[in-house]
């Protein structure tokens, strides 16, 4: 068959493919991101129906997706929100990412992956999923919680850990010596910090260089603007997904609510090739064994932000009942823990990318459940902060009252 003819067939079936497991998705109340894994395992090597089609395609669409999905979620902050939210939420930023990063950085460590696997691993299990989160907040109406800006809080001090974190793994896994990896890490994070002072200080000049009427020149604008930005981040060990990250936040005001609505359709589309594309290399066969350890690893990640939810939520004042949603808001893990693994998979030991794909479908399916599945226990934790702030019930005397100055009657 003509090679043209093959892959645009292939691509219509597996597009098509994704919208009839994306549809499933929303009707039983989660997330796509597992079954997209799934898909990718699938249509992969030693899948049930592996593509003919060429991987660079597919890999391209999968850098286009990681420049998209970071670039939107830029665009939800603003410079001013992102430095109110470190002053006043860093403590509990930090804790959550001990918290949760540690016990994937001990995981590395103890099955003798080595210190960059332990890096890489840290970063897996430390960062939540903002995608699945906002979606969950949104489905069970909770945007109006007491306890939601504390998971909002959360989110924001992680995504720009995130900012830090990534330079510096890129340029660990990029060097080949302890002296050019020190380089390396020197220069990704001076990039880093002019490309965010630019991002901070001179935000209005980047929305009034992209800004325009037509939408279709907004959008012409914005996206060449992300890929080019991108692409020096990446050049300079800084990578790509930082680089749209930090132009997102650049941009503000009316543009930025509007090119959000323009890049929503792109950015599912592309998100979505990317979850494939990692699941596309990854083989299925080496998934079973890593099921056991991908599942300790699941259920310390649920503690471990149920704690920090707990804590997140007594600073800011919230009840128990708050508190315990917050922390099972937090739960669901996703597209960061991928990016880690794209970046840096080719680079580790052959473990490395099935026990995080393992780890990610269990998460993802968890995080949405997690909260419908506190709720009972949340309700109680309410009812009963609700008594012991009416206080006690006051008993009633069964005794008649007798007239005054009329003696007790003798027994």
């Amino acid at each position: 068959m003509n090679p043209t003819a093959r892959l645009l067939l292939e691509l219509g079936a597996v597009l098509l493919g994704l919208g009839a497991v994306g549809r499933l998705a929303g009707r039983i109340g989660l997330s796509p991101i597992p079954l997209y894994l799934l898909a990718g395992l699938a249509f992969g090597t030693g899948g049930l129906l592996p593509l003919q089609a060429p991987e660079s395609f597919f890999a391209t669409g999968s850098e286009v997706g990681v420049v998209l999905l970071l670039l939107v979620l830029g665009l939800e902050y603003t410079a001013d929100e992102l430095i109110t939210n470190v002053r006043r939420q860093a403590p509990v930023g930090l804790i959550d990412l001990l918290l949760n990063g540690l016990p994937g950085a001990a995981f590395a460590i103890v099955l003798g992956w080595g210190p960059l696997a332990a890096l890489a691993m840290f970063g897996v299990t430390a960062i939540s999923s903002s995608g699945i989160i906002s979606k969950v907040l949104t489905d069970l109406g909770g945007l109006g919680n007491r306890e939601t800006p504390a998971v909002l809080s959360v989110l924001v001090i992680e995504d720009l850990a995130m900012a830090a974190y990534l330079p510096v793994l890129t340029a660990l896994v990029a060097a080949s010596s302890v002296t050019s990896a020190v380089y390396s890490v020197l220069i990704a994070l001076g990039t880093l910090a002019v490309v965010l002072t630019i991002a901070l200080r001179h935000g209005e000049v980047v929305t009034r260089f992209v800004g325009a009427r037509s939408d279709e020149v907004l959008l012409l604008r914005v996206l060449g603007l992300a890929l080019l930005v991108a692409g020096a981040a990446e050049a300079a060990h800084v990578s790509a997904a930082v680089g749209a990250f930090l132009l997102g936040i650049a941009l503000s005001g009316e543009v930025a609510e509007h090119i959000r609505g323009l890049l929503g359709p792109l950015r599912a589309i592309f998100a979505a090739v990317f979850f494939v594309f990692f699941g596309l290399s990854t083989d299925p066969a080496s998934l079973p064994s890593e099921l056991l350890p991908a599942a300790v690893l699941a259920i310390v990640g649920v503690a471990t932000k149920l704690v920090t939810g707990w804590v997140a939520g007594r600073r800011t004042g919230v009840g128990p009942a708050g508190r315990l949603r917050a922390g099972a808001a937090l739960v669901a893990r996703g597209e960061f823990s991928i990016i880690i693994a794209g970046l840096v998979g080719a680079s580790m030991i052959p473990a490395f990318a099935p026990t995080v794909a393992a780890y990610v479908l269990m998460m993802a399916v968890l995080g949405p459940l997690a909260p419908r599945l506190v709720d009972p226990l949340a309700r109680r934790l309410a009812r009963q902060a609700a008594q012991r702030r009416a206080g006690p019930p006051v008993k009633k005397s069964s005794a008649e009252p007798r007239p005054p100055g009329k003696p007790p009657a003798a027994i």
